[in-house]
């Protein structure tokens, strides 16, 4: 696992290895629109998660997760604020991103 001082440096480094898709959050899907692509729960993997502390302000503080997926065989990235839980999204979504995110 990797040490990050930054999201920045972390985007940097996941990019490099090839992360360079950017997932968003929708109800029940991950979606990437660059390629016209949602991802359900079960057609993703999270290989790695990363969470950084706001300095000043604890609502600052994000997760970044390193998504992989064998449909397109694609892999990008999902940065997200620690209030995932707040959104309105699918138990199964949820479920994905909470296990990891513990």
């Amino acid at each position: 696992m990797y040490v990050y001082d930054t999201i920045t440096d972390a985007l940097i480094d996941l990019d490099s290895r090839g992360y360079n898709l950017d997932f968003n959050l929708t109800a029940d899907a991950l979606a990437c629109k660059s390629v016209n692509l949602f991802l359900k729960p079960e057609e993703f993997e999270i290989d790695e998660v990363y969470r950084f502390e706001g300095m000043t302000d604890p609502a600052d503080s994000s997760v970044v997760y390193a998504i992989s997926s064998n449909v397109g065989s694609l892999k990008g990235v999902l940065v997200d604020g620690y209030g995932v839980y707040a959104e309105n999204i699918s138990s199964e979504l949820l479920n994905k991103l909470k296990i990891h995110h513990q």
